[in-house]
C-alpha cells in the first residue's frame, strides 16, 4: 500500500472505481459470490504528520476533518479532535456560532479534547497507533500563547511574549516527530496580505509564519487549501 493512500480518501482522484462489475455470467454457470466488504488495513504507517494550511474560509478545516474520517475508516482506529479555543463557552456570539458549526459536522464517535495552551501534552496523551489526532487550530493556539495571563503589549517597541510562548512551541516541535499514528495540524496562512499596522499584529503574523515553516519542515505532507481545493505543497501528489 502506498503511504498516504489510506488517508487522502475522496480527495484522491486515483482511487479505484466503485462501480459494480458488469454481469458476464453465462446461463447455467455458478453464481459469483458477493465481494466481501473492505476491512480496515493493518499496515498503516507507524506515524504520519500532515499540515493543512489555508486562508479564512478556504475549506481547510473541512478538508482536515475528511482526512481524519478517511484515515479512521481505513485503519479502524480512533480519532481525537483537539480544539484550541480558549473558554469556548465564554466566546462572543460569532465565535460560538463557528464552534457550533464545527461540532455539528464532527462524527459523534470522535473524542473531543479542549486544550488552549498545553498542546504537546494533549497530543502525547491521545496519540495512538493507527489512531488520528486532529488539531484545529494552530493559529488560535499561538494567539493563546501570546495573550496568556491577560498579557498586554505596547503599540510600539519590542514585543516580549511570556515564557510559555517559547516553551510550548518547543514542546510541540519535540513531540511531533515521536508520537504514533496520524497527526493533522490545521493552521492559517495569513502572510499573503498587507503588512499590519499594529505592532503586536505584525509580531503575531511573523511568528505564525515562522511556526508554519517549522511545522511544514517536520511534516510528511503539506496541503494548501485555495477556494476549497487542496493544492499539494509537500509529500506525494494524490490529488
Amino acid at each position: 500500500m502506498q503511504a498516504g493512500a489510506i488517508w487522502l480518501g475522496r480527495y484522491n482522484s486515483r482511487m479505484e472505481s466503485t462501480a459494480p462489475d458488469t454481469d458476464t455470467t453465462l446461463p447455467g454457470a455458478p453464481t459469483a459470490q458477493a465481494k466481501p466488504a473492505p476491512q480496515p488495513v493493518a499496515d498503516a504507517p507507524a506515524r504520519l504528520l500532515t499540515l493543512v494550511l489555508g486562508g479564512a474560509r478556504s475549506g481547510k478545516s473541512h478538508f482536515a476533518e475528511q482526512l481524519a474520517t478517511d484515515y479512521a475508516a481505513a485503519t479502524g482506529g480512533p480519532v481525537t479532535y483537539i480544539a484550541t479555543a480558549y473558554d469556548a463557552d465564554q466566546a462572543d456570539e460569532e465565535m460560538q456560532l463557528r464552534i457550533a458549526l464545527h461540532r455539528a459536522r464532527r462524527p459523534a464517535e470522535w473524542h473531543l479534547v479542549e486544550e488552549p495552551v498545553h498542546l504537546a501534552d494533549a497530543i502525547y496523551a491521545n496519540a495512538r497507533h493507527n489512531g488520528c489526532v486532529l488539531v484545529d487550530c494552530v493559529t488560535l493556539w499561538l494567539n493563546n500563547l501570546i495573550f496568556t495571563e491577560g498579557r498586554d503589549y505596547p503599540e510600539h517597541g519590542l514585543i516580549t511574549p511570556p515564557p510559555a510562548f517559547t516553551e510550548e512551541i518547543d514542546a510541540l516541535l519535540t513531540a511531533l516527530p515521536t508520537v504514533p499514528g496520524h497527526v493533522i495540524l490545521v493552521s492559517n496562512e495569513i502572510g499573503f496580505g498587507v503588512v499590519p499596522m499594529g505592532n503586536i499584529t505584525r509580531f503575531y503574523v511573523d511568528e505564525l509564519g515562522r511556526l508554519n515553516q517549522k511545522l511544514a519542515a517536520a511534516a510528511d505532507c503539506v496541503r494548501l487549501l485555495v477556494a476549497g481545493i487542496p493544492v499539494p505543497v509537500k509529500g506525494p501528489d494524490f490529488a
